[in-house]
């Protein structure tokens, strides 16, 4: 059994979003609506499902294929702006299977160059109106170790608990040893903090294990304790808590290593 919460949202869950949405291609605003739905695909996050009336005329470009969904019946369509083309880039949602889905759009997230919730740019994907994510600053003492080796050790973290996922453990940057890793040029994003600003693989008895800590220089406004910090996989090292070892988790995000 997990130590944390789980995701409770089911595959083809839906929501009317109370913001504004709107993406951009090229310059060109592509969808402005407030008429959006939430979508839980599956029930990892939800997508934007977008009425047709609310997306600028002549960016669509019929393919001629369509495919059958739990949703209902799904007609693909191309996205073009110019000289920019975006082939296979939405799905236009009709008739539908679920109530409010009738005549509604989803595009593929990357199609896009940006999505907007009121005026701030959305990253990754639609953020949940489900997930919460708090930072808390803790005196508990954190121990990283792989493979024997201690990689840091702090009686200061930053916890972050965020729906879905075990807590993760942010470490100063003075508690880390830095001569047990190396920089990685793996950047990943998070439409919940933000882009990554850097990442690093541990390397014990001459051996590299990739990609086991990151940070975030500028986090977003809601994980600002946690900017400039550093945090472990829970899934890819040993992570000790008041000097209890915790059970590494299967999330499917990090692979442990071999």
């Amino acid at each position: 059994m997990a130590d944390y919460p789980s995701k409770l949202v089911t595959a083809d869950h839906t929501e009317p979003v109370p913001r504004r949405i709107r993406a951009v291609l090229g310059g060109r605003t592509v969808v402005d609506t407030v008429q959006a739905r939430y979508v839980w695909e599956t029930p990892a996050y939800p997508q934007y499902y977008v009425p047709l009336a609310d997306v600028a005329d002549g960016v669509l470009v019929e393919e001629g294929t369509t495919e059958e969904t739990s949703r209902g019946d799904v007609a693909h369509f191309g996205l073009r702006v110019g000289e920019l083309h975006r082939p296979t880039a939405a799905r236009l949602l009709t008739p539908a299977k679920v109530e409010g889905l009738d005549d509604t759009v989803r595009f593929d997230w990357a199609a896009l160059d940006a999505w907007y919730e009121e005026d701030e740019q959305v990253f990754v994907h639609p953020r949940s109106p489900y997930v919460r994510v708090d930072s808390l600053r803790s005196s508990r003492t954190v121990r990283v170790e792989s493979h024997g080796v201690v990689l840091a050790e702090s009686s200061s973290p930053v916890l972050v608990f965020e729906t879905g996922l075990p807590t993760r453990y942010y470490l100063n940057r003075t508690d880390v040893d830095f001569g047990a890793l190396v920089p990685s040029e793996t950047v990943t994003a998070c439409p919940y903090k933000g882009y990554t600003s850097g990442y690093w693989s541990s390397v014990v008895d001459g051996r590299v294990h990739p990609d086991v800590a990151w940070s975030y220089a500028f986090p977003m406004r809601e994980l600002l304790p946690i900017a400039g910090l550093v945090a472990f996989y829970n899934e890819k090292v040993d992570l000790f808590l008041d000097g209890q070892q915790l059970e590494r988790p299967h999330t499917g995000i990090a692979k442990p290593p071999r």
